[in-house]
């Protein structure tokens, strides 16, 4: 059976760096699972390890989206840059493109290594989702995005009790999640009646590694790494970016951009742009954790220790020794 390396973790952890490092040593190649970092010209926020001078290569495509990779350190890191931000990229069309990438690795000799932060991306790409091909519906998520949470929870409660009970107490206050589980519930019905089996997950050997750390180190690694983000032109960025495709974008919708809007439309100073885009990353980290934190298959590694990337690459080593031709 083939192999696939799976490397997740809250941000700010040094999943990318890890990865590169592995795959240069197992003859590897990255492929990118951060559900913005797949957007084009949201490079500077969204904190993606290229730069004015990496050359994107192309090499096929995947439902109208163009498939390439970005030399790293020489290693080969794949979807970045599928999409418009004025796109609604989604799971679905993530699977879609990740699964080619993956078996066009395979067949090339090589190891693919499912490197990022997004782990509904990883949990769908490997295990599989039954209502991945549940599109957004984004006129029933205007109307719910005015709701508040107590209203959503009713709803959910009356609509689908079952996926309620299922909810620990974090998803229960989280309106994304919610207004998600109602999409979901209000289309559900028919769709496995017209279009038979839900889709599996990449047939594949796994192995898991987390990266984690305390949260007040996590924090300042955050916080360091937004003014690095500052420094180098995220303001800049931003304003180009919404004055190109607006606020109604899915700009309007993720970590930086939101923060540096408010700023823009004179709501907020600089500075309390730059905190709350801190802390809105700290919030961040604490659902990745969360999410990360039920999946009993992961190994976790402690950035803060001695050695760490060391042993991970250990136990990488000793997987693949495992039943070795």
């Amino acid at each position: 059976m083939e192999r696939l390396l799976v490397i997740g973790g809250p941000t700010a952890t040094g999943k990318t760096a890890l990865g590169i490092r592995l795959a240069k040593k197992f003859q590897g190649e990255i492929i990118s699972a951060d559900s913005r970092q797949v957007y084009r010209e949201m490079d500077i926020i969204t904190g993606k390890d290229t730069n004015k001078f990496s050359i994107f290569h192309f090499q096929f495509s995947k439902n109208n989206f163009r498939l390439g990779y970005y030399l790293i350190n020489g290693i080969r890191v794949w979807l970045y840059d599928l999409a418009r931000p004025d796109y609604r990229f989604n799971v679905a069309d993530y699977v879609a493109c990740a699964r080619a990438v993956v078996e066009d690795i395979w067949r090339r000799g090589k190891r693919p290594l499912l490197v990022g932060g997004t782990g509904f991306y990883l949990r769908a790409l490997v295990d599989g989702v039954d209502t991945i091909n549940i599109k957004p519906d984004w006129l029933l998520r205007g109307k719910l995005a005015n709701y508040p949470v107590a209203k959503l929870a009713k709803d959910l409660q009356q609509l689908d009790p079952q996926k309620w009970r299922q909810m620990n107490a974090s998803d229960r206050q989280n309106p994304r999640r919610l207004i998600r589980a109602l999409e979901i519930a209000s289309h559900r019905q028919p769709l496995w009646g017209v279009r038979g089996s839900p889709p599996r997950g990449v047939k594949s050997d796994q192995l898991f590694i987390g990266l984690t750390a305390p949260f007040p180190f996590l924090y300042q690694q955050i916080d360091r790494r937004v003014e690095q983000r500052v420094a180098v032109g995220a303001e800049q960025e931003a304003k180009r970016l919404f004055k190109k495709y607006g606020q109604n974008s899915v700009l309007g919708v993720t970590i930086g951009y939101q923060q540096w809007q408010d700023f823009f439309a004179g709501r907020v100073s600089r500075q309390q742009a730059l905190r709350r885009w801190q802390s809105a990353e700290h919030a961040y980290a604490r659902r990745q954790v969360t999410w990360f934190k039920r999946d009993r298959r992961i190994k976790w590694f402690d950035i803060r220790r001695n050695k760490w990337q060391d042993k991970a690459e250990a136990y990488v080593n000793r997987w693949l020794a495992q039943n070795a031709s």
